[in-house]
């Protein structure tokens, strides 16, 4: 793979650049944002993409979608094989306007993998030009994964979420955060689900999912995780895993 330097991608001419490296577990790329859209995909590992609206977590064999001019940077949850495509917003109009974490075909892992060897050519007809077309329907057809927590817009509530997600827990609950910011239930609730989407429980489950899947990609046992989660049991976090994301937290990373 060519591991390019960001100035470099930025620099470089045409719709589409593809490159690839390895970081180490807890490398940081500060914040950035780039005038392509990125297609971030994680071949070994776990990545986590902080953005003003909100954290996605990308495990082994899945991809972030971050589009164009949108702010973001990224830590290595674990030794991390990278795989990016760049792609300019003339291409990308027909692609998500919002990140997204997805599920990515066999194909399209392989396109990525060769494009990230290809030196860009500026002949449309040229074969470089119909990987990157083939690489783009994939992307267009990957499914939406539920791996995203949503930041509110109003600041004093998205650091209090930020806050949780140090240290997640589902024993939380709705009136300890009310007291803290001084706010009415019926207020933090209505405002709450406004500006994510999420009802307050539902949020918290969201993020220790996200807290858990690092863990469970470098093999900790569920039990373990479950307990430092403050679930009662096993049993009680696979319940919460497999409703999320339809399988058990084992066959959901083998099915990568």
């Amino acid at each position: 793979m060519r591991d390019v330097q960001p100035h470099e991608i930025e620099a470089t001419p045409g719709p589409f650049v593809a490159v690839g490296a390895r970081y180490g577990g807890g490398h940081h790329v500060a914040r950035h944002r780039h005038w392509r859209a990125q297609f971030l995909y994680a071949a070994e590992g776990v990545a986590l993409v902080d953005t003003d609206l909100g954290n996605w977590v990308v495990p082994p064999e899945r991809a972030v979608w971050i589009p164009a001019e949108v702010a973001h940077e990224v830590t290595m949850l674990a030794p991390v094989d990278l795989l990016s495509l760049y792609v300019a917003p003339s291409a990308a109009a027909s692609l998500p306007q919002a990140c997204r974490v997805v599920g990515v075909s066999a194909l399209a892992a392989s396109l990525l993998r060769e494009a990230a060897e290809l030196t860009p050519s500026p002949d449309p007809a040229s074969r470089e030009h119909l990987i990157y077309s083939l690489l783009l329907l994939e992307i267009a057809r990957a499914p939406e994964l539920p791996l995203n927590v949503p930041f509110p817009g109003d600041p004093r509530l998205a650091a209090r979420c930020r806050r949780y997600l140090e240290q997640p827990s589902p024993h939380q609950t709705i009136d300890d955060w009310c007291e803290e910011l001084a706010m009415s239930r019926r207020s933090f609730t209505r405002r709450f689900r406004a500006e994510t989407g999420f009802g307050f429980a539902a949020w918290c489950r969201q993020a220790c999912l996200l807290a858990a899947l690092p863990r469970l990609a470098a093999g900790v046992p569920i039990t373990t995780i479950a307990f430092d989660l403050g679930y009662d049991s096993a049993s009680a976090f696979a319940t919460m895993f497999r409703r999320t994301l339809g399988a058990a937290p084992s066959r959901f990373l083998a099915a990568a």
